[in-house]
């Protein structure tokens, strides 16, 4: 077993965590400007990308070249006010974006003109908009209502209105000269909305995500940051303004790492490490640059490498992830950004785990992707990535991470991980105790997830959605009664017994129900044989009528003994009443792009004990 704390580093071994203000002393006379990429009129460089890259990217372009952008009425951005719905507005922003990029990419590419227009109708597409914040965000406070409509007066800096300012920029760097030929009034106008939208809100006022004392942090912080970064850094800015820039973001760099256990565990999940933790390197990343350096010492702490290996240590196996809290089982592939982030921080774990997801994705060239820089990423990285040959294969570790209570224990066939912790984890659920297991890279002991975000999903309401609710994960219910929301409720007595052979995880939930649910205690054993077994057992004291559920994603078939899975295992049942398989129709578009059409509610009744041993 493992606590992440810097195992395969070598000579660097507990290296010390350093705040990123402390290096603002080492600062140097002038701070640079920040490159992103070779701009356009590079050609040598852009014709050295891969032809694969290249051939890509001019496809898509060529896909989008006659692509309208779609109009954002004043009505889809009420949508969310009046009714809840962010899909109708959201769908139109986005795509606007990825038409941008894609003209943008393909014009780098040819170098020619070709698509010279399609980007032209996409910058002032974006500039023309009254607010670049989604209509969910539209507020100043944190966590107050939000505006039926954009103050065009009052730039909200959300995570995509600073993702809109760093496309811009980035655009204006890529395309500046091919831009100017037709007529200078386009980079003054790209200048004119980054000045007004970015600088001034960033540097003249305080959004919650910048971090103040103790208020909690999470991915906003660095999400934000590594996009003021791109917008302001990479423009044409006096050396002052920049190193204002370079403090606030130092600043709030250390707000977000605050809030992180130095096991480098994102109690988000694993879509959202690309959105903490490879944000945090691109920050980082950037920084260094544009500094000579000066940041260095804070990036190479053990709490950072950390940080960026858990995405290795929470995959399952193959496209799987174990997918606590918000996320989906299947997360999206490893790429650029995650090989990026292994070199600089001395991963061979984490490059070699990037480098053989990036070999069998379908998606190395991000079309989807709104966020410009990552696009190039990938684009330049392509040529290192494919011929990247990893170190010889290594046996998955167990993962212990205390900081919120997660156990991943694996053999040759089984991939378990166990959830500890509370129930207030930023884009949790009601799962303390809740357990995901596959058996050979397929879904046995399932977490749903969560459905397409509206305005319940971030509202008091929320843990009301039944993806959320502990009745819909691997956990018991006593009376009737749920596991309670929020942070007062979780496990304690925990207990970790690991072996080589065998490990058991213990705890009891009592602490995880209100009042109502009747129970003193209610230990949860989980039981791994290496090799052979798993077994779980529920234990509640006092005795009274509960429920053991088990979320499934095939269907399961009624055995003398308890369940059997084809293909999978069988499920056998001890000290509980018949079971009965309740079928959950998933229409969610979110869902969907994980599960089928249809998933299974076991239910299994018991008063005192009950325990289930899967075996392959």
């Amino acid at each position: 077993m493992r606590t992440p704390a810097g195992d395969g580093a070598g000579p660097d071994d507990n290296r010390e965590t350093i705040m990123f203000v402390e290096c603002l002393a080492d600062l140097p006379r002038t701070i640079d400007r920040f490159v992103p990429a070779p701009p356009a009129r590079d050609r040598a460089a852009w014709l050295r990308l891969p032809a694969d890259v290249r051939d890509a990217l001019t496809a898509r372009g060529e896909s989008l070249a006659d692509a309208a952008y779609p109009p954002l009425a004043a009505s889809a951005y009420m949508d969310f006010r009046r009714n809840g719905d962010r899909a109708r507005f959201e769908a139109r922003y986005l795509t606007r974006r990825r038409t941008l990029n894609a003209a943008v990419m393909a014009e780098c590419v040819a170098g020619d003109g070709r698509f010279l227009d399609q980007v032209i109708d996409g910058i002032f597409a974006l500039c023309e908009e009254s607010g670049w914040q989604l209509p969910a965000h539209n507020t100043l406070v944190r966590d107050t209502p939000t505006a039926i409509l954009p103050d065009v007066g009052a730039p909200v800096l959300d995570l995509f209105a600073c993702e809109t300012g760093a496309q811009l920029a980035v655009v204006d760097h890529l395309l500046g000269a091919a831009l100017d030929a037709v007529s200078p009034l386009i980079r003054a106008r790209i200048r004119r909305e980054i000045d007004a939208r970015i600088v001034a809100p960033y540097l003249g006022r305080h959004f919650w995500w910048m971090g103040d004392g103790d208020e909690p942090m999470c991915n906003w912080t660095v999400w934000c940051t590594q996009n003021v970064l791109l917008a302001i850094m990479s423009g044409d800015y006096p050396d002052d303004l920049r190193r204002q820039v370079v403090v606030k973001a130092a600043e709030s760099l250390d707000a977000f790492l605050k809030d992180y256990q130095d096991d480098g565990c994102c109690e988000e999940g694993a879509q959202y490490y690309r959105h903490a933790g490879l944000c945090l390197f691109n920050a980082m990343d950037i920084l260094n640059k544009v500094t000579g350096g000066a940041f260095a010492a804070a990036a190479r702490s053990d709490k950072i490498r950390n940080i960026a290996e858990y995405i290795v240590n929470i995959n399952a196996r193959g496209a799987y992830y174990f997918n606590f809290a918000d996320c989906s089982p299947l997360a999206g592939r490893a790429g650029a950004r995650e090989y990026l982030f292994g070199l600089a921080v001395g991963s061979d774990r984490l490059a070699d785990f990037a480098a053989a997801d990036w070999a069998v994705s379908t998606d190395r060239d991000l079309p989807d992707e709104i966020n410009l820089y990552y696009r190039l990423q990938a684009a330049f990285a392509a040529e290192r990535l494919a011929a990247h040959r990893p170190a010889a294969s290594r046996a998955a570790a167990d993962i212990h991470y205390p900081g919120v209570g997660l156990f991943i224990l694996r053999d040759a066939s089984f991939d378990l991980a166990v959830k500890a912790g509370d129930n207030g984890d930023s884009h949790g659920h009601a799962d303390a105790g809740s357990l995901i297991l596959f058996r050979d890279g397929e879904p046995l002991l399932i977490d749903v997830g969560v459905e397409t975000y509206t305005a319940k999903t971030f509202s008091a309401a929320r843990h009301e959605i039944w993806t959320i609710r502990s009745a819909y994960h691997n956990l018991p219910l006593f009376g009737g009664v749920e596991e309670g929301y929020g942070a007062a409720y979780g496990a304690r007595d925990v207990v970790f017994q690991p072996g080589e052979r065998e490990s058991r995880v213990s705890m009891d939930l009592a602490g995880a129900f209100p009042p109502a649910a009747g129970v003193t205690t209610a230990r949860r054993t989980v039981r791994f044989v290496k090799g052979e077994r798993i077994e779980i057992e529920d234990v509640r004291s006092p005795a009274g009528p509960s429920t053991l559920h088990l979320m499934l994603a095939r269907r399961p078939d009624i055995a003398a003994d308890g369940l059997v899975l084809p293909g999978l295992g069988a499920i056998e049942i001890d000290g509980g009443g018949a079971a009965t398989v309740e079928a959950i129709a998933v229409a969610d578009p979110r869902l969907r792009l994980a599960w089928p059409d249809t998933l299974y509610r076991v239910a299994i009744p018991f008063e005192e004990r009950i325990a289930v041993r899967i075996r392959r």
